[in-house]
């Protein structure tokens, strides 16, 4: 009943949004949805390595970056955009797969510490190889509509947070989580830790290669280094964790109060935005492990507690 359940709000939710088109006409606010929505997918891809294998990566802007680049330079070439961004995950796949086996000798920080050097090395080597601004041609700005980009991201939202739901009730999901929880025991116990870490990175690697693709078919004009800035992996992994990492829900929730709050913060306290950001993160960190789901399921756990006592006391 409860899947049913949830699957049932699931559909309502998703019919909503692609309803949104019809109702609003603005072009402001379409804009500020398919931001709502890229990092809804960025936000869910970094969680299927970072929350639910426990991996922290600090190179999630590697892969975004790549499938930007590649999707943008086959578009501009005459491919269609959908399989250009199809190209540009498979190119990011490749990556993963080259950092894969020796990042994963790293362990912790040090994990931490080399996809960051990875994702730096690309920023430094793409701004120095195309330093110049990228330009949507005349013919296709003639024809850009928001709407179209719009249900492009939302299609790409869909399905990473289908695919993290499918990780996540799958046997491949639990034993992701056996290796966050204590990886030496987990492989005492059969499980592969790192087969399931290097499958978390691809499927990661891919849907952020698919974000960056729409994100290159969104973007009018911009510098090719812009989506391997580091901003795009922190902010990403700052949503994980005040939603709450290794849950559905978690990097949704955290996406759109990232999102809101920014806007809110940029109209009013510009300068002092990423200043606000930093000591949110340290208070979720220190005081909010869990993030908002952490703390939802504590709520929860104490009026189902409450509701126990009560009803011991009835009966007694």
């Amino acid at each position: 009943m409860k899947k049913n359940t949830t699957l049932l709000i699931a559909l309502l939710i998703t019919a909503a949004l692609a309803l949104v088109p019809l109702f609003i006409k603005k072009d402001n606010l379409l804009t500020y949805l398919c931001m709502i929505l890229l990092f809804i997918s960025l936000a869910s891809s970094w969680n299927i390595l970072g929350g639910y294998t426990g991996q922290v990566s600090l190179g999630h802007s590697a892969f975004f970056g790549l499938g930007a680049l590649a999707t943008r330079l086959l578009w501009f070439a005459g491919w269609n955009v959908i399989l250009g961004m199809l190209v540009g995950g498979v190119i990011a796949i490749v990556f993963a797969l080259l950092i894969g086996s020796p990042a994963f000798k790293l362990r912790g920080a040090y994990f931490t510490i080399g996809t960051l050097a990875l994702g730096q090395i690309l920023y430094a080597t793409v701004g120095n190889l195309l330093p110049q601004i990228s330009s949507m041609p005349v013919q296709d700005l003639q024809s850009y509509t928001l709407v179209t980009r719009y249900y492009l991201f939302l299609a790409i939202a869909l399905i990473t947070v289908l695919v993290a739901y499918l990780i996540a009730n799958s046997r491949l999901g639990l034993g992701m989580m056996a290796v966050r929880e204590q990886e030496d025991a987990a492989e005492s116990l059969g499980v592969n830790a790192f087969r399931h870490k290097l499958i978390a990175l691809l499927v990661s690697a891919f849907l952020a290669g698919l974000a960056g693709g729409a994100f290159a078919f969104f973007q009018i004009g911009y510098y090719p280094q812009y989506p391997f800035s580091p901003v795009w992996t922190l902010d990403s992994t700052m949503m994980a964790y005040v939603g709450g990492t290794g849950t559905i829900l978690g990097p949704i929730i955290g996406a759109v109060f990232f999102v809101v709050l920014k806007e809110v913060l940029s109209l009013n306290l510009a300068e002092f935005h990423p200043t606000v950001f930093g000591i949110l993160f340290i208070l979720v960190v220190l005081f909010l492990p869990g993030g908002f789901m952490g703390l939802w399921s504590r709520i929860r756990d104490r009026v189902r507690k409450k509701r126990e006592r009560a009803a011991e006391f009835s009966n007694t």
